[in-house]
């Protein structure tokens, strides 16, 4: 996809006070209306309400959309909207900080969470009470005949999930305070024995059984395949082959079907929609890759002797806690956002094809250039937008996709300092800007080789090169409707959902995230050569090209 400079930065305005900061890392650019109403007011609304209670020294992210590209500001206590390109003098905010009310809450509450995590019990009742309870709702959601269902009756279905999403996405970053803060603890306290983030991450292989799982589940469609001896070319052949087969892929389907796996976006598919990619998945899925647990153990083994003798009961603790958190952090994303957001996106298609069959739109897939509240009175009275009018919507966000946004907006804002800040606040930034690093949400600078091209080097996940064939795409549903076993994935970034199909892949490379993304994570948990946020890799590689991806170095070679 060709990609389009803007005009010029300051078309790009800030969209408040403060400095903003690009971050790809969800929305690549070109983000439908819903998710630009629905992710700030989710997010924002988390933070303000958790971050007094996890000791934050800030009031929240903000979370704005620029010509469609997300960029965010962390919001700060005091004077939010009057910021100064100047950090505060040290002494003044030593005083402050120690003087003023809100900060003194925000101390204690970071003491005591830093003494006695709170993320033990958030997880135990995730495991308990709040997936459970998540996954029934889904499942009634996806259980609703949608084409059987009249014009009424669809809006309050619409109506509802609108609700229902707007609850599970807050849940989403809610539960964000405590999947990554018991990892981010382990990576500070690494950091200061003088171990990298990638080397301490790599102890955590094997502690997110969610990621695996529905790999796991067609791996047993596959061996009961492979028992029947059949060679089905679809997925009603697969079911017919036996009651077992059927109720396997019965089971799976409805789990997974409904879920946004090649996005975070309304406009991705979910994974019902690419019955080709689930039986592919199936008849050619790796069956070998599995982790050795010799080799987690020598891993863990050599860390714990790289600490302190007078540490390693704490690093022995902190391992155990960020490896309980590794598990939530990626079971939260596909069950409060991906598969909300997809159950959201099957009925706005089905309202599109009523509109276009009916002369209201020119073309189903227009309903995602809605709006919330357009979305609802459409469906309901038929008054809205014209279709003329969201084909442009449709042409123009389409044209957004290929902009090339400024990594900034707005005017620097000073840092403060972390010395000047109580111990326990100090200690809660550290730990989150350790997260922010290793999730690669800070925007890597291109060295650039002798020729002036961008190296592709990243994070590497894996122990052995992998070589073959690049499928390359702005939008990973493109590349995967093209993608043959064994090739590699060369896409922008990937979603938790993507664990749904990466057992096809050969290897994988993206442009964007770190040692801790949703790219990084999978390709550890599924055993997947990769490497990730390789900056310009989606300009130097061509689909179809044989690439080399070499997680011990970091690199990607192009060989033809």
């Amino acid at each position: 996809m060709a990609v389009v400079a803007a005009e010029a930065t300051d078309s790009f305005a800030a969209p408040g006070p403060g400095y903003w900061q690009l971050d790809r890392s969800h929305f690549p650019g070109g983000t439908t209306p819903i998710m630009q109403w629905l992710v700030p007011e989710a997010m924002q609304a988390a933070y303000r309400k958790q971050w007094p209670i996890l000791g934050v020294p800030a009031e929240t992210l903000s979370f704005r959309f620029v010509h469609g590209f997300t960029y965010t500001r962390m919001r700060p206590l005091i004077r939010p909207d009057r910021p100064s390109a100047k950090p505060p003098p040290t002494l003044l905010l030593k005083v402050a900080s120690r003087l003023h009310p809100e900060f003194r809450r925000r101390t204690r509450a970071a003491r005591r969470n830093l003494e006695h995590s709170p993320a033990p019990a958030v997880i135990a009742r995730w495991h308990a009470e709040t997936r459970p309870r998540l996954v029934e709702q889904n499942l009634a959601f996806g259980a609703i005949d949608l084409a059987g269902l009249d014009d009424e009756g669809l809006t309050d279905h619409i109506d509802d999930l609108l609700v229902h999403i707007r609850w599970t996405f807050e849940e989403h970053f809610r539960l964000h305070g405590y999947d990554l803060g018991p990892i981010g603890q382990l990576l500070v306290a690494g950091n200061r024995w003088g171990i990298p983030g990638g080397d301490m991450l790599a102890a955590l292989v094997g502690a997110s059984p969610s990621t695996s799982a529905p790999i796991e589940a067609l791996r047993r469609i596959r061996s009961l395949l492979a028992a029947s001896g059949a060679a089905p070319g679809s997925l009603a052949e697969v079911a017919a082959i036996s009651p077992q087969v059927s109720a396997e892929l019965d089971t799976y389907l409805r789990h997974q079907g409904s879920v946004l796996f090649a996005g975070y976006d309304l406009d991705a598919p979910t994974l019902g929609e690419m019955p080709n990619i689930v039986l592919a998945t199936i008849l050619s899925g790796a069956d070998e890759r599995a982790h050795d647990p010799h080799l987690l153990a020598s891993t863990v083994a050599g860390l714990r002797a790289r600490v302190p003798e007078s540490d390693r009961d704490r690093f022995d603790n902190l391992l155990a806690g960020a490896r309980e958190a590794m598990d939530l952090r990626d079971d939260n994303g596909p069950v409060t956002a991906e598969w909300p957001a997809g159950l959201l996106r099957l009925a706005m298609l089905e309202a599109g094809r009523r509109l276009e069959a009916s002369g209201r739109f020119h073309e189903a897939a227009h309903v995602f250039e809605l709006g919330p509240a357009e979305l609802t009175a459409l469906t309901s009275t038929g008054a809205g937008p014209t279709a003329d009018d969201l084909a442009e919507r449709a042409a123009e966000r389409a044209r957004q996709k290929t902009l090339d946004p400024p990594q900034t907006l707005g005017d620097v804002e000073g840092t403060p300092a972390l010395e000047s800040l109580p111990g326990p606040l100090a200690e809660t930034v550290t730990v989150i800007l350790a997260c922010l690093t290793e999730l690669g949400m800070v925007t890597p600078v291109d060295e650039g080789d002798q020729e002036g091209r961008p190296p592709l080097r990243g994070s590497g996940i894996g122990h052995t090169a992998f070589e073959g064939v690049a499928r390359v795409a702005e939008n990973a549903d493109e590349a995967l409707e093209r993608l043959q076993p064994g090739e590699v994935l060369v896409t922008r970034t990937t979603t938790p959902a993507y664990n749904l199909v990466l057992g096809l892949v050969g290897g994988l490379v993206t442009a964007e995230g770190g040692p801790m993304s949703h790219a990084a994570v999978l390709s550890r948990e599924l055993a997947i050569p990769a490497v990730v946020g390789a900056a310009g890799a989606m300009d130097a590689i061509a689909d179809g090209d044989r690439i080399e991806v070499d997680p011990v170095e970091g690199v990607v070679r192009v060989l033809s």
